[in-house]
């Protein structure tokens, strides 16, 4: 059987190494406890996978293959020098995250759209004042509370959190279970064009063709000319009486064909 090779930054992704989690815990304690160097190096090499699972989720921003996988591999060794063994977790559930936030840190820097340096340096200082209340207070501060404590206007850290936020491609899929993925746009409400309000609008053009000529000319007159009453009447030659009564029951008829 022939076995595709694939080769990021000269590695062979084929022949890269999985650890299991008794090899993963010894090679950590090794590191941590009788700081063994290799241990190190096997730790990065048996979870190079990770890294190459993370940035398919970044192939839609145009960068490289093999520059999204070198800065991966930064946010893998910083996760690796960096986890605590005591703590019931995973290592992929730690690593994941950092991994992700050192390629989205190097998508900021190298963003075509450029964020001012003051503008980032307030947003970085907004992160980590947000972490360290979580850490102080045991929940998410508010903004508000952010900057109280930085000393700043609140819509400071609103507008500089925001710039450095990345740009989501609608096409980005956010859910997978080996059939069709689910996309961000499947998630977005558009409530200008909903299949609803298309269907409402076709059934309340049947129910207007019942109604008899008059009716439909007080109807359109009063909804969608935003005459009054009085205007109507005025205009087609009857009281406003009859207008109001000729009104409520075109209404009715209306609603009765809609709920049939």
């Amino acid at each position: 059987m022939t076995r595709n090779k694939v080769e990021i930054c000269g590695v062979d992704t084929a022949k890269l190494p999985v650890l299991n989690n008794t090899e993963m815990r010894e090679l950590f304690h090794s590191l941590q406890q009788d700081h063994v160097r290799s241990a190190r190096e096997k730790l990065v090499n048996g979870n190079l996978r990770l890294v190459l699972s993370v940035i398919q989720r970044f192939n839609n921003r145009g960068e490289y293959v093999d520059d999204l996988f070198q800065v991966g591999c930064i946010g893998l060794m910083k996760a690796i020098d960096n986890f605590d063994l005591s703590q019931n977790v995973k290592f992929s559930t730690y690593a994941v995250p950092m991994i992700i936030g050192e390629i989205r840190r190097y998508l900021r820097d190298n963003n075509p759209i450029r964020v001012s340096r003051s503008l980032r340096d307030i947003a970085y200082k907004a992160l980590q004042m947000r972490d360290s209340l979580t850490n102080r207070n045991s929940r998410e501060p508010t903004v508000s509370e952010i900057a109280e404590a930085l000393g700043i206007p609140k819509e400071d850290v609103v507008f500089a959190l925001d710039a450095i936020q990345d740009p989501v491609s609608l096409f980005e899929p956010i859910y997978h279970d080996g059939g069709d993925p689910i996309y961000v746009m499947d998630q977005i409400g558009d409530e200008r064009n909903k299949d609803v309000s298309w269907i409402e609008e076709i059934a309340l053009r049947e129910a207007m063709q019942r109604l008899n000529r008059r009716e439909k000319m007080i109807l359109s007159m009063r909804f969608f000319e935003g005459k009054t009453q009085m205007e109507v009447a005025d205009e087609i030659g009857i009281s406003q009486a009859q207008v109001s009564r000729l009104e409520k029951s075109a209404i009715v008829q209306m609603q009765k064909h809609v709920k049939s």
